[in-house]
């Protein structure tokens, strides 16, 4: 692998692990208000408009029309439009219910996922050293879990979707912008018709009468492009395997903000469990470096 390619594929996978973590996590509880369907369906929509704009300026019309006339890419990204809606909506609603750190911990399981998936369908190695770091983080995960006084199963839900659709994204590796784009087509219908019953019925916080909240809903579009763009650009460039295990920046930055800033708690077992998780993730990205 180009030594160049994998390091600019760690610096994207870090920066989209951080947005991500940190902002995204600010941002969509900042418009928990809204409710988890309405922010939702305005990050579909925001997030097509942007796509669009951005394909039209970059003049990259030939490689979308490109991609519609290869029927097994346009069935993944059909696919791939599904597991990332699902993500989304999985995601808002944790945060919207105050459950971050559940959702969170599905974070901690996407890296073994993303690992496995990579070894398993992309032939991605692993050596004696990478599966130290891996059993390492299994063992953190699973005494992380006993902590929670239910199960989580917002977390293992966005593990498993978030995870799958890396895989496929990387697998029939198109323009990351592009494939964003035709995803959030594929979503935008089914978006437009739950916002037209949403007004219908009065409940939108998206309206005229208040500029404040439509910024704001807007924002959800590039909130979700830019990291999304990042981490996706991150796979493609350096790998499942190594992004994977980068995006522990997520749910570490997660739990940090829930403790400073949401003031949730933070306990001594979760404390061991982040410890040997990152020292798992150095071990096995010190490898990745000096074997790429």
């Amino acid at each position: 692998m180009n030594t160049k390619k994998f390091k600019n594929g760690v610096v994207s996978a870090t920066v989209g692990s951080l947005w991500w973590g940190i902002l995204g996590t600010y941002f969509f509880q900042y418009i928990a208000f809204a409710g988890t369907l309405e922010v939702v369906v305005h990050r579909c929509i925001w997030t097509s408009f942007i796509l669009f704009f951005t394909t039209v300026l970059f003049k990259k019309l030939h490689l979308f029309k490109k991609i519609f006339s290869n029927k097994k890419k346009i069935f993944i990204l059909f696919i791939t439009s599904i597991l990332i809606f699902g993500n989304w909506s999985t995601w808002i609603y944790a945060v919207s219910t105050n459950r971050i750190i559940d959702a969170s911990y599905g974070y901690f399981i996407f890296p073994i996922l993303s690992v496995f998936l990579g070894y398993l369908f992309l032939n991605e190695k692993l050596n004696k050293k990478r599966i130290f770091s891996i059993l390492i983080v299994i063992c953190s995960s699973i005494y992380l879990s006993f902590n929670f006084i239910s199960f989580p199963w917002l977390g293992i839900t966005v593990a498993i979707l978030w995870a799958t659709y890396n895989l496929l994204r990387k697998i029939i590796n198109v323009d990351t912008d592009i494939g964003l784009f035709i995803e959030s087509l594929f979503i935008l219908p089914v978006a437009l018709i739950i916002f037209y019953f949403i007004v219908q019925k009065g409940l939108n916080d998206f309206s005229f009468s208040s500029p404040e909240n439509i910024l704001l809903l807007f924002l959800a579009g590039p909130m979700t492009v830019i990291p999304l763009f990042l981490f996706i650009k991150g796979v493609e460039k350096c790998g499942l395997s190594a992004s994977g295990m980068i995006f522990f920046i997520t749910p570490t930055s997660q739990f940090l903000l829930g403790y400073f800033y949401y003031n949730e708690p933070f306990s001594t077992d979760k404390f061991i469990s982040f410890i040997l998780i990152w020292f798992a993730v150095l071990i096995y990205l010190r490898d990745l470096y000096e074997n790429n």
